[in-house]
C-alpha cells in the first residue's frame, strides 16, 4: 500500500452542514459525474435538505434515474423522496436559449424585449455562440440561489475540461458583451458604405460561426437592431457574470471532483484541483467512482496463479519415475484453493485401494467411477474448473493494483485533498434504488486490507 494516505471525504457531514449551499460536481466525461450528482441529490433530500439537481450535461441519463419523463428548464419535483422527514428533490437541465430569453424578458421592458427576441441575430447567438451554455449555467444558477427555495443546489457542468469553462466562459462572453461590443456594432450606421461594412466585418470577425449563420442582405440591419435594443442591458452581463462567480468562491460553495480509478481520468482530476485552488474556487474533495475490491485480497495475483499452475499440472497422468510428479508443498495451496483438507482425504482414504472410495449408504468400499455418476464431468474438470477461478482472481487483483497504483500517484501530487472512495457496483444505474445505492457507497469508506505477495 501507499505511504501516503489522503483524508477521507465525509459525504454526510458535508450535505448535513447547512451552511453547503452549493454543490458543484465537475470532472471529466465517462466517469459517472452525472449519476454522482444525482446520487448526492436524492441522499441529502432523504437526510431532510430541500434540494435541486441542475444538470448542464445534455445526456437524459438523470431524469431517466429519477423516474421522470423528460427534465427541462423548471424544476421538477421528484416523487417518493424525502417524505416524512421534510426534504425534498427536484431536478433540471439547462435549456441554454430558454435561459438567455428569461434573461432578456426580465431586464427589458416588454415591447423591447419582444424586439430582441425576434431578432434573428440574437436568435442565433443565444442557441450557439459559444460561452453561451456556460453563462446561462452560471445565470440559472444565480436564479436559483436567489429564489431561496431550496438550501442547496447540486450542480453537474459538462465533461472534459469544458467543465471548467463553466467559469472560464462567462467572464469571456461579459467582457464580449458589454459597452465595446456596442459601439463595435453600432459604428457601420456612423462609418455607413461600403466602409461600414468593411468595418463590420472586423469587428464581428470574433463571432466565429454565429455570424455565418445570419445570411443575407438583412445583415446589417440585424446586428443594428439587435445592438440598440440591448444597450441598455449589455452592462448587466458582466456585472451578473462576476456576482455569480462570486458566489462559487463563497464558503457556503462545494466543488466535488469526480474520477474513476484510472491514469487519464485521475490527470484530469489533477488539472481540476490545480485550476480550481488557482481561482481560490472551494474544494471540498475528491469522489473516486467505480473502485473495485476483493473478499479475498491476502491472496496475491502471483500467488493464485502459482497455484493454477500446480491445479493445471495435477491434471495430467502422473509418472512415478519422473521426480516432477512427486509430492509438493505448494499443493497444500492448491487444496486450500479448492475448498478440501488434504489431511481429511488422506484418513478417509487410508484402507481403501487407489481410485475407491466408500459408499455411504452401504459403508462398502468401491471403485471410483466418476463418469457413471456424471459422464460429462472427467477426474480433471474440478482442478481445471479452480485453476480457471484462480485466473480471475489474479486478473482482479492486479486491476486493484493498478487502481491503487494511480490513486497512490494522485495522493503523492495532492495529499491534502480528501477522498471518497465509491465501490463499483455490478451494473448500470438506472433508478432511484440504485442511486441509493450509490449513495450509500459515497458515505462508506472502500476499506483495503494489505494485499499478501
Amino acid at each position: 500500500m501507499s505511504m501516503d494516505v489522503a483524508p477521507r471525504l465525509d459525504i454526510d457531514v458535508l450535505l448535513d452542514d447547512p451552511q453547503t449551499r452549493i454543490v458543484v460536481c465537475c470532472g471529466s466525461g465517462g466517469v459517472g459525474k452525472t449519476t454522482t450528482a444525482a446520487a448526492l441529490g436524492v441522499r441529502a433530500a432523504e437526510r431532510g435538505r430541500k434540494v435541486v439537481v441542475l444538470t448542464i450535461d445534455p445526456a437524459r441519463r438523470l431524469a431517466q434515474s429519477m423516474g421522470i419523463d423528460a427534465l427541462d428548464n423548471i424544476p421538477r419535483r421528484v416523487d417518493g423522496i424525502g417524505d416524512g422527514n421534510g426534504g425534498e428533490l427536484h431536478a433540471m437541465m439547462l435549456d441554454m436559449k430558454r435561459t438567455f430569453d428569461e434573461f432578456v424578458e426580465a431586464h427589458a421592458d416588454p415591447e423591447r424585449a419582444r424586439a430582441i427576441l425576434a431578432n434573428p441575430f440574437y436568435q442565433s447567438l443565444s442557441a450557439g455562440f459559444a460561452g453561451t451554455q456556460e453563462y446561462m449555467a452560471m445565470e440559472k444558477l444565480g436564479q436559483l440561489r436567489a429564489r431561496d427555495e431550496w438550501d442547496l443546489i447540486i450542480v453537474d457542468t459538462p465533461p472534459s475540461r469544458s467543465a471548467l469553462d463553466f467559469l472560464d466562459a462567462p467572464k469571456r462572453l461579459g467582457s464580449f458583451l458589454d459597452g465595446k461590443f456596442i459601439k463595435v456594432l453600432m459604428a457601420p450606421a456612423k462609418v455607413g458604405g461600403k466602409a461600414g461594412m468593411k468595418f463590420l466585418n472586423v469587428g464581428v470577425s470574433m463571432m466565429t460561426g454565429t455570424v455565418s449563420k445570419v445570411l443575407g442582405g438583412q445583415l446589417m440591419r440585424d446586428v443594428q437592431t439587435f445592438a440598440a435594443a440591448m444597450d441598455t442591458m449589455f452592462g448587466g452581463f458582466r456585472t451578473r457574470a462576476e456576482a455569480t462567480y462570486r458566489l462559487l468562491q463563497a464558503p457556503g460553495t462545494a466543488f466535488l471532483v469526480v474520477a474513476a480509478p484510472e491514469r487519464d481520468a485521475l490527470r484530469e482530476a489533477a488539472y481540476f484541483v490545480e485550476r480550481l485552488a488557482a481561482d481560490r474556487m472551494p474544494l471540498a474533495g475528491l469522489v473516486l467512482n467505480r473502485v473495485h475490491g476483493s473478499g479475498a485480497e491476502q491472496l496475491s495475483a502471483e500467488r493464485a496463479l502459482a497455484a493454477a499452475e500446480i491445479l493445471t499440472l495435477t491434471g495430467d497422468p502422473a509418472d512415478p519415475d519422473d521426480p516432477d510428479d512427486a509430492a509438493d508443498p505448494d499443493d497444500a495451496l492448491a487444496n486450500v484453493a479448492e475448498g478440501s483438507d488434504p489431511a481429511k482425504n488422506d484418513a478417509g482414504a487410508e484402507n481403501l485401494a487407489d481410485g475407491g472410495f466408500v459408499d455411504p449408504p452401504s459403508g462398502n468400499a468401491q471403485a471410483r467411477n466418476p463418469s457413471a455418476a456424471d459422464p460429462d464431468v472427467s477426474p480433471t474438470s474440478a482442478e481445471r474448473l479452480a485453476a480457471g477461478l484462480l485466473r480471475l482472481h489474479a486478473e482482479r487483483m492486479q486491476v486493484l493494483g493498478r487502481e491503487q497504483r494511480t490513486h497512490d500517484r494522485f495522493t503523492a501530487l495532492h495529499p491534502e485533498v480528501p477522498v471518497a472512495q465509491v465501490a463499483a457496483l455490478p451494473g448500470d444505474v438506472h433508478d432511484l434504488a440504485g442511486l441509493r445505492a450509490i449513495g450509500d457507497r459515497l458515505a462508506v469508506p472502500v476499506e483495503r486490507t494489505k494485499r499478501a505477495g
